[in-house]
């Protein structure tokens, strides 16, 4: 039983990591109907921007502290990405109002590949290590109710408490805020939403500024966790299933879709893989948002469109 849960516990701790991801997926698309496929790139690309600048603070301002450091390559990153999402609404998604879906899901892989490009090419293309003084050690809990407690990484346990802590942030913005309220109501219909005087450019850099934001979050864990190098875009693009399996419009959806995927994929691969050579954590969630696509293509919360002739 102790080994169960400290499975499922992983599990829920990489699901949250995916959650994140899967908003910036959602929110693009529900605010703008573009379906990002950039976002891989874009947690490379914050990723690279946070290791090097924390690299090139301490040089550039001639000291040595840590947390200093962190915090100005941090608030510079999220400059970085805020730029970015101005040129995108800028350069991009107001030449393409209107245009096909396929229009746009082209222009976000024009975007992948010139971020993943320009990023290696301003940042460097060696794989960099960010160091935020999350504590690599494990650590024993519930020892009271499990006989030796059970085994948790506590990187992965605050990890998953900062992703936990910017959905929480991201909900209570989406849903208290002026601005956020803006968003909802450009994400349920566009010309509406002009109608009554939301200016619907400014609302599409600000929703691509918070998905830098929350690619800068995953992009600063998994960093953390395995260094900043190419891969990252791969890992990151995990979210796909997620967002197919909870609905590409519901930010729940997200969530609850990385959280399933998440516990799923450890789940599979301890009690699955050994009978068939390991290997599942790699293609589980791929296979699980292809069955969903077979029998529930909108997702567990996703909107139903029924089209009538």
């Amino acid at each position: 039983m102790a080994f169960f849960l400290e499975t499922t516990l992983g599990g829920l701790m990489a699901g949250v990591l995916y959650s994140v991801v899967a908003l910036g997926f959602v929110l693009i698309f529900k605010a703008s109907g573009v379906f990002n496929f950039a976002q891989g790139a874009m947690v490379l690309f914050a990723a690279l921007a946070m290791a090097r600048f924390s690299e090139w603070v301490p040089a550039w301002l001639g000291f040595e502290s840590m947390l200093l450091a962190n915090t100005i390559a941090f608030v510079l990153a999220a400059m970085c990405m805020l730029v970015f999402a101005w040129l995108v609404e800028r350069l991009v998604l107001r030449h393409l109002v209107n245009q096909e879906a396929v229009t746009l899901l082209m222009a976000t892989l024009g975007i992948t590949y010139f971020l993943d490009g320009f990023g290696q090419t301003i940042f460097g293309s060696a794989v960099y290590r960010i160091n935020v003084g999350m504590p690599k050690e494990p650590i024993f809990v519930l020892d009271n109710l499990f006989q030796g407690g059970l085994l948790v990484n506590k990187e992965d346990l605050i990890a998953a408490l900062i992703a936990a802590t910017l959905v929480a942030v991201l909900s209570v913005f989406f849903q208290k805020t002026t601005t956020g309220r803006a968003l909802r109501a450009v994400a349920d219909d566009h010309q509406a939403a002009q109608s009554i005087g939301i200016p619907l450019n400014r609302m599409w850099v600000i929703v691509w500024f918070v998905a830098g934001i929350t690619a800068l979050v995953a992009g600063i864990i998994w960093g953390s966790k395995i260094g900043v190098q190419f891969s990252l875009t791969t890992v990151a693009l995990k979210a796909l299933p997620v967002i197919i399996l909870g609905g590409l419009t519901s930010v729940p959806g997200a969530i609850i879709g990385g959280l399933i995927i998440g516990v799923g994929e450890k789940l599979s691969e301890v009690y699955l893989g050994p009978m068939v050579g390991g290997g599942i954590e790699i293609w589980f969630a791929y296979v699980l948002a292809l069955v969903f696509l077979l029998f529930r293509p909108q997702g567990l919360f996703g909107e139903k469109i029924i089209d009538r002739v």
